[in-house]
């Protein structure tokens, strides 16, 4: 007989940095990842800017989306967790990694490719006065800022670029170029610490430079060393005389990160030291590509080019190193093209000390800058599991839905389904949580998990541990007392620690965040990773359920809605890196504080989960015997959600929950599509007596709350009119 299951994991690779090296290795992991291993990513942001492009982007020949490689698609394709943090060091001895805002993780081979960081970042005023090329994210950010800013206030510009080598000058003409097509006053200046710039071009190509400065009138100041920033400009010289500036970018004083010098590591000017394999020299599992390494056996300068002929040698080396087999050795070009833009569609090359220049040339590095983009901008093919040839009759009809089944709360079973399988033991409306009576105490009581959606347990224990605490704040109670109950994935039983230590930390920084704990629970093994907890809830006052809401009541609600069609689109490789983090953001905010306000004003309250806003606003409906007005405009939704449901991207349960529109007046739109949308975390739905509704609101502003009045409690028969 041959088994389906899973193979356990064995060995963790941990990749520092979104790097082009790191970003190809994860193309290469997909498309043949290695049995046993696990990859996890650590990268500061949801997106990865490409060099190439950056100068096109400038000068606004490219939007936004084109420079970007998306690392929560990417991480999606290769089965990869996705840690969106940065490092702040590395402990060789107990294989570690120190994040910044989250416990350590453990590897077996790690690989660093985390950039370069500006120098000038140490002088006076450069924290809130300069910003570094690198990294491209936070500057690409700054840039579409100050262009935006400056049209709507038909203000002048002026700019300073520190650095006068082809990385300043290429930034600088297309700054120039942007600020006049789009009619935007101003200037551009180059300031230079040297005698002289483009010391790194060769002459022919230097002399075609200089000669797109003298067009474009760029002033430049050499044997400048700049010591300060305020925000009046640069400071500079002995009598820190000020060269005026609106913007003041640094593509000078590359350096590397400096935690790295605080770690046991070879390095080499504070770059990692490796080896011909892009091993580190001195460290065994360690290797390191791009700008943050030094090639020992071959120095070469800071060149994206180089990092992008290291994918295929590291992905090998990785794997090796994983699998216990030799490696491979890189030996990089001695010379390679460059291909500098002017700030127009122009551009000019350099190499052998050959320069030519022009349209043709921007067409060529276009070309090869759309090209390595091309490999990122879109879904994998996931090849589809078929079905056997001898099956069960209803197989046909079921097969794809749970083939593509979602986690989270898209993977609860319809209510429908579930009010018919415990109809012999409901009595009445079913509660958020049991109501338990101890003499005059009175306890509330609920459990609830959820099948993991992506391949982070500290996330994932986060999101589970809020989700479980959501039927308890809906009651208006307090947690007192936490059961876990977790299945673990197929694991060597090393892993099995590491994970549990992961999922206990994160769920106890939930926990620890409502003043109570983890006191036991139940873990074993199985197919797929599942996180639920049972929790106990004191109540100091009468719980406060589904029927109590009277007509003239306001209906608020205290997150938006959409968790569910972006989970789904990013299990389809469809969400926007950026909103699918955001949506992370939403579910694991926590809802306590808004509970204990809601407590006192509310008359009826539920949580939004599974079965979409419309079902559990139904079910207060039912429980209170009234109807209501919704305002759909007024319903807050999450960035990305109604662009993906008009995309028709809609989780599995979608389909179940919109039955409950025969309960609804409405109008089917995208927006309309999300009030059926399943929840995961999501926010309390709240009816509050009208002459209570402005002490609230004003309650919740002075908390920093979130709230929103989303429609009004109506007479009639349980239904909804949504206008």
């Amino acid at each position: 007989m041959q088994s389906n299951r899973p193979l356990p994991i064995t060995r963790d690779l941990v990749l520092l940095g979104g790097g082009h090296a790191h970003a190809l290795v994860l193309k290469k992991w997909a498309m043949a990842p290695l049995p046993g291993a696990q990859i996890t990513l650590v990268n500061p942001d949801a997106k990865a800017p490409y060099t190439g492009m950056l100068p096109g982007f400038v000068a606004g020949h490219y939007g936004r989306a084109d420079l970007d490689i998306d690392m929560v698609r990417l991480a999606r394709q290769a089965g990869a967790r996705l840690i969106i943090d940065r490092a702040i060091g590395i402990d060789t001895d107990a294989k570690t990694v120190q994040l910044n805002s989250r416990p350590d993780i453990c590897y077996d081979t790690l690989s660093i490719d985390i950039g370069i960081t500006s120098a000038l970042m140490d002088l006076p005023g450069a924290s809130d006065h300069l910003v570094p090329a690198k990294p491209l994210g936070r500057f690409a950010n700054a840039w579409t800022t100050l262009i935006d800013d400056a049209q709507v206030k038909r203000r002048a510009v002026n700019i300073i670029v520190i650095g006068a080598g082809v990385a300043g000058v290429e930034l600088a003409l297309a700054m120039h170029h942007r600020l006049r097509e789009l009619g935007i006053s101003g200037r551009v200046s180059l300031i230079e610490a040297e005698r002289s710039i483009l010391r790194e071009a060769s002459a022919g190509a230097r002399r075609k430079l200089i000669s797109e400065l003298d067009r474009a009138e760029i002033e430049i100041l050499t044997e400048t060393a700049v010591n300060a920033f305020t925000k009046e400009g640069v400071c500079h010289g002995p009598e820190a005389a000020i060269v005026p500036a609106d913007f003041i970018v640094s593509a000078a004083g590359a350096t590397p990160h400096g935690w790295l010098s605080e770690t046991s590591l070879d390095l080499e000017a504070g770059y990692v030291a490796v080896a011909p394999t892009l091993r580190s020299t001195n460290t065994p599992h360690v290797f390191a590509v791009g700008d943050c390494a030094h090639l020992t056996h071959a120095p070469r300068p800071k060149a994206g080019v180089f990092a992008v002929r290291q994918a295929p040698v590291l992905f090998e080396n990785l794997c090796a190193d994983l699998a216990d087999r030799t490696y491979r050795t890189f030996t990089p070009q001695k010379s390679y093209l460059k291909l500098i833009s002017t700030g127009r569609k122009s551009a000019v090359t350099d190499k052998w000390g050959i320069a030519l220049s022009g349209k043709r040339v921007w067409r060529l590095k276009d070309r090869i800058d759309q090209a390595f983009m091309d490999q990122f901008r879109h879904p994998s093919n996931m090849t589809a599991e078929a079905l056997p040839a001898r099956r069960a009759a209803g197989l046909d009809e079921i097969f794809d839905a749970h083939t593509h089944q979602c986690g989270a709360c898209g993977a609860k079973v319809a209510q429908d389904t579930l009010e018919k399988g415990l109809d012999t033991l409901l009595e009445g409306s079913l509660e958020d949580a049991a109501i338990i009576q101890h003499g005059e105490t009175t306890q509330v009581f609920s459990t609830d998990h959820l099948r993991a959606f992506n391949q982070d347990p500290h996330m994932l224990a986060k999101v589970a541990a809020i989700h479980a605490l959501g039927d308890i704040w809906a009651m208006g109670a307090t947690p007192e007392a936490v059961l876990a109950h977790i299945v673990l994935p197929p694991l060597s039983p090393e892993k099995q620690t590491q994970m549990m230590r992961e999922i206990m930390a994160g769920a106890g920084d939930v926990f620890s965040a409502c003043d109570t704990k983890i006191s036991g629970g139940h873990t074993s093994s199985g197919a797929e990773l599942t996180i639920g907890f049972s929790i106990a809830g004191k109540l100091d006052h009468a719980p406060i359920t589904q029927s109590g809401a009277s007509p003239g009541d306001c209906l608020v609600l205290t997150k938006p809605i959409g968790t569910g069609v972006l989970l789904a689109a990013e299990m389809r490789q469809l969400a926007d890196g950026d909103h699918y983090q955001a949506a992370l953001f939403s579910m694991t905010r926590l809802q306590s504080e808004a509970s204990r306000l809601l407590r006192e004003h509310a008359s009826a309250l539920t949580d939004v989960t599974g079965f979409g806003l419309a079902g559990h606003l139904l079910n207060i409906l039912n429980a209170s015997g009234v109807a209501a007005r919704l305002s759909l405009a007024g319903v807050p939704v999450l960035d990305g959600a109604i662009s993906l449901a008009s995309q028709g991207v809609r989780s599995t349960l979608w389909s179940s929950n919109a039955q409950r529109a025969e309960q609804m007046t409405l109008t089917t739109s995208p927006r309309t599509d999300l009030l059926f949308d399943p929840q995961t975390c999501g926010g309390l739905l709240a009816a509050v007596p009208a002459a209570k509704a402005p002490q609230l609101f004003a309650a919740f502003e002075a908390a920093d709350e979130p709230i929103w009045k989303i429609g009004d409690i109506t007479l009639s028969a349980p239904h909804i009119e949504v206008q």
